[in-house]
């Protein structure tokens, strides 16, 4: 009889530790998600919200005169956030004014001077004209007398005038010659000044566009709609090309989760997301994924791990997965960069509307 109790007590202790064991394993299959346990939905607490703070810093020295915003305000595109005083570029405006007015004064007495030389080439070319007529007139004169005087017919005083005519006729067309290639040379000066003056002028154009552009960029806005961070520009502070004035954070906000390598099977771009939010008392908030990063975080690290020496433990590494936030939902508006997530994607629901598509 006691036989009898011990063998059934040591099969009711086997059958216990059998139970036991199939209990530990199934717990560890389900804790770990291995099959049968295995999920088509993978989570990662590892994800953020994003967006692009902007730090706006102004691209010339000065002192601040205007605060026009505050910390943590809405502001628009285009809105006046800080103004430099501007008096110094106001006057170098007008002063790079004056000087464009100055060199369009030159260039236009350019053009006058050049309208003149024209006139005296003209003029010069009639007194070409006019000293080749007389050179013409007394050359036929010198060669109706010069037989005469050979034959004894004309007296020898006659030919002498007519000789010193000719002399002066022709000294008096070589001078017109002369001064009509002085007067097309001073034209041709007069061109060629024109290109330098015409690129002075150009000069002082530009001169004005940037003096234009620095007194503009006193005044510092806002690029885009967004909010404000803290605003460290002060009333009086003197402030140089890269000082941090504030920061802007845009509209655009994403979430950015980084799923490790072994959850990435499956996952494709358009699936549904769904993701809580610890600051808003994880309120569930409705995306899609966008896009996959092209590397893994350690490829973007400062100091990237080299896996060649020593002894090898394997880690699996984190993709980042950009997520769209669908429009239009209730405390959307309240997410913020940098905010913690849990993400959630269902890597089956894809194919189930693919085939439900087929």
């Amino acid at each position: 009889m006691l036989s009898k109790s011990l063998h059934l007590l040591r099969s009711a202790s086997t059958i216990l530790a059998i139970v036991l064991g199939i209990a530990g394993l199934t717990l560890i299959l389900y804790v770990w998600q291995l099959p049968p346990f295995r999920s088509s939905v993978e989570v990662t607490e590892n994800a953020y919200v994003r967006g692009q703070p902007t730090i706006l810093a102004p691209q010339l020295s000065g002192t601040v005169a205007e605060v026009a915003v505050q910390d943590f305000q809405k502001v628009e595109a285009g809105q006046l956030l800080v103004r430099i005083d501007d008096r110094i570029f106001v006057q170098k405006l007008e002063q790079a004014r004056a000087t464009l007015a100055s060199q369009q004064a030159a260039l236009a007495n350019s053009e006058q001077q050049r309208h003149s030389a024209e006139a005296r080439v003209k003029s010069a070319e009639a007194q070409v004209a006019s000293a080749k007529v007389a050179y013409d007139n007394a050359r036929a004169s010198w060669g109706r007398i010069e037989p005469l005087l050979a034959r004894g017919v004309s007296t020898l005083s006659e030919a002498d005038k007519s000789r010193t005519a000719l002399e002066q006729a022709r000294a008096a067309h070589s001078q017109a010659e002369a001064a009509l290639e002085v007067t097309r040379q001073d034209l041709q000066a007069t061109i060629v000044s024109r290109a330098a003056l015409e690129a002075a002028v150009s000069g002082a154009e530009a001169t004005v566009h940037l003096a234009e552009i620095d007194l503009k960029n006193t005044r510092i806005v806002a690029p885009e709609d967004g909010r404000l961070g803290e605003v460290g520009a002060r009333l009086g502070q003197y402030v140089a090309p890269g000082t941090q004035l504030v920061a802007l954070v845009p509209e655009r906000i994403w979430v950015v989760a980084n799923f490790k390598e072994t959850q990435l099977a499956g996952m494709k771009a358009g699936q549904p997301v769904t993701f809580t939010v610890d600051a808003l008392g994880h309120t569930r908030l409705d995306g899609h994924v966008e896009r996959f990063a092209p590397a893994t975080g350690s490829e973007f690290s400062v100091l990237r791990p080299d896996n060649a020496t020593g002894n090898f433990t394997k880690v699996a590494q984190r993709l980042p997965v950009r997520i769209s936030i669908e429009p239009g939902q209730t405390m959307a508006d309240r997410l913020a960069p940098g905010m913690s997530v849990v993400v959630s994607i269902d890597t089956a629901a894809q194919q189930l509307v693919e085939t439900a598509a087929h």
